[in-house]
């Protein structure tokens, strides 16, 4: 039995080969929250009948169903390649670094075309029996990621659901050995792409990707359940830097509103050689909306940054991620 509280809970995640078709869990993740749920959308049938003062309970109808939510966790050495690219939309393969224990996933920007997951959750109840949610047909529509000082980096990612079943068998739930990235590991380079340097003075930085799509996609003869989402507008990404006002390097691009790469880097422990765990965020081309280097008291000057990230027309953006999966 199971501790009859959160800590006895659990979320299991696999890769659809068909949007909505339930597939056991294949990978599970720690996660800090999460608020997946199902909607139901209902209609009351309210004839006049002669003395009747309710509507009749029998004339209620469920005519839609999906689900939506978020799962917040902390970003791990391990087991992070599906939801990356559920949101990134590339089809990954992890490539085995020389002939070491480290694999690359190099999650580029593209559609999110049939990148669509299972996720099983599994709630306890007080007597310690979990009991199971299986959320069918998840797209991430949104993935924010941030790190401070003495923080971990944190990883919140916004899902649309197209049902949710309970029939499905719980999965026993198994976690491989991992570690968080945190801010002792963390750099943000800017400058020219694929030259960029280290940048000082940050305490802070968070990037934000959101991945547009047609989720009301309900039509006649699917039993009110909606088809997959279709990407609808452009991807928007945005961010923010907190920093001292150590030099003015990063208030110059905002001055004079010049294009620059980013990246936001995460380097771990060594895996073998020269390959070493990493959580690597490459954006190469941001500008900056607002760095307002305003006096407000007597302390050290802290702007906040605000970006938005753009094409530079030849590089799309990239997340990659540097473990010892040698799958997703």
């Amino acid at each position: 039995m199971a501790i009859g509280s959160g800590l006895g809970a659990q979320l299991g995640i696999a890769p659809e080969s068909t949007y909505g078709t339930y597939v056991a869990p294949t990978q599970f993740i720690e996660f800090t929250k999460e608020g997946l749920q199902l909607k139901k959308t209902t209609a009351q049938s309210a004839g006049i009948a002669a003395g009747r003062l309710l509507p009749l309970s029998s004339r209620r109808v469920v005519t839609q169903r999906q689900a939506s939510g978020s799962i917040d966790l902390e970003v791990t050495t391990k087991a992070m390649g599906l939801l990356l690219q559920a949101l990134m939309g590339t089809s990954v393969t992890p490539v085995q670094q020389e002939t070491t224990t480290a694999y690359l996933q190099t999650h580029t920007l593209a559609d999110v075309a049939g990148k669509s997951l299972t996720i099983q959750k599994g709630v306890p109840l007080t007597t310690g029996t979990v009991t199971r949610k299986n959320f069918l047909g998840c797209k991430v529509v949104s993935g924010e990621f941030s790190c401070g000082v003495g923080e971990m980096l944190t990883a919140s990612f916004e899902i649309d659901a197209k049902d949710v079943e309970e029939t499905s068998v719980l999965a026993a739930a198994s976690y491989p050995t991992m570690a968080p990235f945190h801010f002792t590991q963390m750099a943000v380079k800017t400058g020219t792409y694929s030259s960029e340097a280290a940048r000082s003075g940050i305490r802070k930085a968070s990037v934000k990707i959101e991945r547009p799509q047609d989720v009301e996609r309900f039509y006649a003869g699917a039993s009110g359940l909606k088809a997959e989402p279709i990407t609808n507008d452009q991807v928007k990404i945005t961010g923010s830097l907190e920093m001292d006002y150590v030099d003015t390097i990063l208030d110059d691009l905002h001055t004079s509103d010049a294009a620059t790469s980013l990246v936001l880097e995460f380097i771990g422990a060594t895996i073998e050689d020269t390959y070493a765990e990493t959580f690597r965020i490459t954006l190469p081309a941001v500008r900056f909306d607002e760095a307002p280097p305003v006096v407000d008291g007597f302390g050290i000057i802290k702007p906040t940054l605000s970006f938005t990230g753009l094409f530079d027309g030849t590089n799309q953006p990239r997340i990659e991620y540097i473990s010892t999966d040698a799958t997703l």
